[in-house]
């Protein structure tokens, strides 16, 4: 099960309007495989295929862990782009933040919760960002932007639910970071 809420205009970023998206996807699976799936570098790959994503600098495969950066390239809206994300903050098996270095947005973060429940796992993801351009950036950000990166993580998400409710979960996660 996945559900999704729209956050409206929320934080401001030095007077900048945040957007936010909430995404919540029980899956039927240990908290600690959901969470180490979703610092799958190797995952993510696999999960982003209709972007061309890939690794053009940083932690290439395997999982990521705190202080570590990767960079991704891909495509989105016919460009190649690429995004520099940090993972600021980590809590093994319940928490890790990921953030934006370098990239198109103005702002960028990624909060990723894990809870165990009696179904499994219940995986809680909420992104905040915001661009650049001043109020032009802001209406990208809530007619375009906002529905385009709730699909881009519902699908990945969907992605991570379908792995970790399998055996092919051992593909990505070695058996000694378990």
């Amino acid at each position: 099960m996945v559900s999704c809420e729209f956050g409206g205009s929320g934080e401001a970023v030095v007077g900048w309007a945040m957007q936010k998206i909430v995404i919540e996807t029980q899956i039927a699976a240990p908290v600690e495989r959901c969470f180490l799936l979703s610092l799958s570098i190797d995952l993510h790959v696999e999960s982003t295929a209709q972007t061309r994503e890939r690794v053009v600098a940083g932690v290439a495969s395997g999982l990521i862990g705190l202080g570590e950066t990767v960079t991704w390239e891909g495509r989105h809206f016919g460009f190649k782009l690429r995004h520099t994300s940090i993972i600021r903050a980590y809590d093994k098996p319940s928490y890790f933040q990921d953030a934006m270095t370098e990239g198109m947005f103005r702002s960028f973060e990624h909060d990723h919760r894990f809870v165990a429940n009696e179904g499994g796992t219940m995986m809680r993801d909420e992104l905040r960002f915001a661009s650049p351009f001043g109020w032009v950036g802001r209406v990208v950000d809530t007619l375009v932007l906002k529905r385009y990166l709730r699909f881009f993580l519902m699908e990945r998400n969907e992605m991570i639910r379908r792995v970790a409710e399998s055996e092919e979960w051992r593909r990505f996660v070695p058996e000694r970071s378990l």
